[in-house]
């Protein structure tokens, strides 16, 4: 027989073998990761997936390589793009990869083993550079697919985060409030500017108000930006009231020579009847 296809053959007749010996000596004890699920469900995809991978590879043996990669587009975009996956850390995903690897080439010995004599160094040789050489063209693809979605996630993530950052919640016709809440870094009193302008244009919003009971600290940056936001919003016809401000930020405030005279404070939220 052929030498490729013998090898075909030896490599898809232990595909299983291949997947049941590897996640039988997977390491469990990761509190993070897929490998790490006892999710029964999981589980299963995750020897799936694995198994699919072994079906897959052995195709490099009969196929050239152009047609190979497209066929083995699919399970790299699939995996790569799986929740599990993308919640995975990647010097975990690239420790299984050698470690299959690993399980490839120990097979391939276990094959020149029982053919001894049969093939010439040389043909033998051309497939197990075959072996490493492919991995490693799989191992940069999927890890760069991988990277893909995963800053695509974060980018979802982080607009979800910046939708989060300035709520603007109608609470009467022309009434809305802001609640602000948590510590307010440059980027997010950026972002809590922008969001809150356009979305007070929207709501055709007269009055706002902006409840700062939720925010710990306060500095002249954050000041700064909540008199640029109140002025900007007078400009655009809203009027602002604050309300909320803690003890300890309002003798930080005054430590910092922060000046609140021009603008309305309530001590507490109370919303006027339009």
């Amino acid at each position: 027989m052929e030498l490729r296809q013998a090898l075909h053959h030896f490599f898809l007749e232990k595909t299983w073998q291949l997947t049941e010996d590897w996640y039988a000596s997977l390491d469990k004890n990761s509190v993070q990761g897929v490998y790490a699920s006892t999710d029964p469900e999981v589980v299963a995809r995750l020897k799936e997936q694995n198994h699919e991978f072994h079906v897959q590879f052995c195709e490099v043996f009969l196929k050239d390589e152009d047609t190979f990669l497209h066929h083995f587009e699919k399970w790299v975009m699939s995996v790569a793009q799986d929740e599990e996956h993308l919640a995975t850390p990647n010097h975990f995903i690239l420790r299984e990869f050698f470690h299959t690897q690993e399980q490839y080439l120990d097979l391939f010995d276990s094959f020149v083993a029982a053919h001894e004599g049969e093939y010439t160094y040389e043909e033998l040789n051309f497939w197990r550079r075959a072996i490493i050489r492919t991995f490693e063209h799989v191992m940069i693809w999927f890890m760069k697919e991988n990277h893909h979605y995963s800053l695509k996630r974060l980018e979802s993530q982080q607009e979800t985060i910046k939708e989060l950052s300035s709520p603007v919640i109608m609470v009467g016709k022309n009434t809305a409030l802001l609640p602000l809440v948590g510590e307010i870094d440059s980027n997010r009193a950026k972002i809590i500017l922008e969001k809150t302008l356009e979305q007070c244009a929207e709501k055709s919003v007269l009055l706002l108000y902006i409840d700062l009971s939720g925010v710990v600290v306060i500095d002249t940056m954050v000041a700064q930006q909540i008199f640029r936001l109140i002025e900007t919003l007078r400009l655009i016809g809203v009027k602002c009231i604050l309300s909320g401000i803690r003890p300890e930020v309002a003798q930080t405030a005054i430590q910092l020579g922060i000046d609140f005279n021009d603008i309305t404070i309530h001590s507490k939220l109370e919303l006027m009847p339009e």
